[in-house]
C-alpha cells in the first residue's frame, strides 16, 4: 500500500469536546495513525486550510466534529480507490441512528491529496455536494465508529457507544460477571488520567509482587492477604488493555508487557504458594520422608508451567500472529496463503463428538463450564477461597497438578505443530508468516 497523508478538519468548536479522555480531533488523529497515516496534520481554522496544500499521495480527510473510531476508516483505507474518491457512509443498521443509512459519515479517501482540495473546502464550509461527489465509491463503515457529540445527551451515548468495544468476544462467563463489571469502571475513571496501559502493566506487577510475598509466608492469614492481593491486581490487569483500547494506545510492546507480567505472575504465586506450604506443614505432613515434597512439587510445577508457557508463545508467534494467550490454537490445518506461491495454518475445524442419545443437562453443563477451571481469573478466586478455609496446601496441589496437565497437552500441540512444518518443509512449500 503506499503512503497515506491524513488531514484532520478540527475546524468545529466541538472538535474539542472530550470522550472518555481524548478531545474529538486528538481521537481522529490516533485513528489516522492506526490505519497507516504517516503524515497527520490537523486543521483549525480556515487560515491553515487556505495554506494547506495536497501533494500526490493517498490523502485521508476525516471530520472531526463527532467522536470518530477505526471502524470509520479501515474499510476506506482497504478499499482505497485507483482513482477518484472512496467516502464513509452510514450502514444499513448503525449502532448510532442520527443518519439516515448511505449518507455521509464525515469521512473520505482519495487517491491523492491535490486532486482533493474542493472536496475538503466543501467539508468545512458543509457543503454536502462537494463533500461526498456523486461519482464517489460509497464504503459502509464498521460497527462501533462514530457517533455524534453536539449536545451532553449525544455525549453520553457516544460514551456508551465508545465502550461497547471494552467487550471481548473472548471473555467468558467468569469474565464477564466477575471481572468486567468492576474493572469497566475503574477503567472509565482511568481514561481520564494521564495514566497509560503500559504503566497500568507495572503496577500490577508490582501489586502481584507484593502479593508473592506475603504468600511465601508460614502463616495462614498472611498467605489470605497475598492471595488477596494478587486477585485485586488480577482485577487491575483488566484495565490495561481496556484503556488501550478506549485511548487507542494498543501496541505489540504493550501488549507483550501484559503478556510477560501475566505469566511471571502465574509462576511467582504457584513459587510462593509452594514455599508456603513448605514452611506451614513441612515434610511431614506426607509422613516420614527423606525429602520436602512441597519443595520438589515446587520445581516440578514451576518448570512444567514455564515449559507450558515457551510452547503456548511458539504457538502463538509462529501459528496464530498473537500475543494474547487466549488466541491459543490446539490444531491446524493447511490452507492456501494470499499468496498463490504460499501456504498458511488455521485453525482446524472443531470436531463433535457423534452420541447415540442427547447428553444428561448436567454433562452438557460440565462441559461448557469445566474448562474455566484452568483459567487465570477462575484461579484467582479460587485460591482466595482456599486461603480464607486455610486449605492452601489444596490450592498448591491444584496449582501443581494443573500445570503438568497443562504441560503434558500443550506438548503433545506442540509436537504436532512441528511436526505440520516440518512436513510443510520438505514438500517444498513456503509457509506465509501469521
Amino acid at each position: 500500500m503506499p503512503e497515506l497523508d491524513a488531514l484532520i478538519l478540527a475546524v468545529h468548536p466541538l472538535a474539542n469536546v472530550r470522550i472518555a479522555g481524548l478531545t474529538a480531533k486528538d481521537r481522529a488523529v490516533r485513528v489516522a495513525k492506526r490505519v497507516g497515516a504517516t503524515r497527520v496534520q490537523v486543521v483549525e481554522s480556515a487560515a491553515e486550510l487556505a495554506t494547506w496544500k495536497g501533494d500526490q499521495r493517498p490523502l485521508l480527510v476525516i471530520r472531526a466534529d463527532q467522536l470518530v473510531h477505526t471502524p470509520l476508516v479501515a474499510p476506506l483505507v482497504e478499499a482505497l480507490p485507483a482513482t477518484g474518491v472512496a467516502a464513509a457512509v452510514v450502514p444499513e443498521d448503525p449502532v448510532v441512528q442520527d443518519l439516515t443509512p448511505g449518507s455521509f459519515a464525515g469521512a473520505l479517501v482519495a487517491v491523492d491529496g491535490g486532486s482533493a482540495s474542493a472536496i475538503v473546502a466543501g467539508l468545512v464550509s458543509g457543503d454536502t455536494a462537494l463533500a461526498m461527489p456523486a461519482d464517489a465509491k460509497k464504503i459502509p463503515h464498521g460497527k462501533i465508529a462514530r457517533a455524534p457529540i453536539a449536545t451532553p445527551a449525544e455525549r453520553r451515548v457516544a460514551h456508551r457507544v465508545l465502550y461497547q468495544i471494552l467487550i471481548k468476544p473472548q471473555d467468558n462467563a467468569i469474565t464477564r460477571y466477575l471481572y468486567r463489571p468492576v474493572s469497566f469502571p475503574l477503567t472509565r475513571l482511568l481514561v481520564w488520567t494521564p495514566i497509560t496501559p503500559n504503566q497500568i502493566s507495572y503496577v500490577v506487577a508490582i501489586l502481584v509482587a507484593i502479593g508473592c510475598w506475603l504468600t511465601a509466608y508460614a502463616s495462614h492469614a498472611m498467605a489470605l492477604v497475598g492471595s488477596v492481593i494478587v486477585l485485586v491486581a488480577s482485577y487491575v490487569d483488566c484495565c490495561d488493555g481496556e484503556v488501550a483500547r478506549v485511548k487507542l494506545l494498543s501496541s505489540r510492546f504493550g501488549a507483550w508487557i501484559d503478556t510477560v507480567v501475566d505469566e511471571l505472575s502465574s509462576v511467582g504465586y504457584t513459587i510462593a504458594l509452594g514455599w508456603h506450604c513448605h514452611l506451614a506443614f513441612g515434610p511431614k505432613y506426607f509422613g516420614d520422608l527423606s525429602f520436602d515434597p512441597w519443595l520438589v512439587s515446587t520445581i516440578i510445577a514451576t518448570a512444567a508451567i514455564l515449559w507450558s508457557i515457551y510452547c503456548i508463545y511458539y504457538n502463538l508467534i509462529v501459528a496464530v500472529g498473537s500475543a494474547n494467550s487466549q488466541d491459543y490454537v490446539g490444531s491446524f490445518e493447511v490452507a492456501p496463503g494470499r499468496d498463490a506461491t504460499k501456504v498458511r495454518l488455521v485453525p482446524a475445524a472443531p470436531r463433535a463428538i457423534p452420541t447415540k442419545r442427547e447428553l444428561p443437562g448436567w454433562v452438557r453443563w460440565l462441559a461448557t463450564y469445566a474448562p474455566y477451571v484452568v483459567r487465570r481469573d477462575f484461579i484467582a478466586w479460587g485460591t482466595v477461597v482456599l486461603a480464607a478455609l486455610h486449605w492452601t496446601q489444596v490450592a498448591f496441589i491444584g496449582l501443581a497438578l494443573g500445570g503438568v496437565i497443562t504441560a503434558v497437552i500443550v506438548t503433545i500441540d506442540h509436537v504436532r505443530l512441528r511436526s505440520l512444518r516440518r512436513s510443510l518443509l520438505r514438500r517444498g512449500l513456503s509457509l506465509e508468516a501469521p
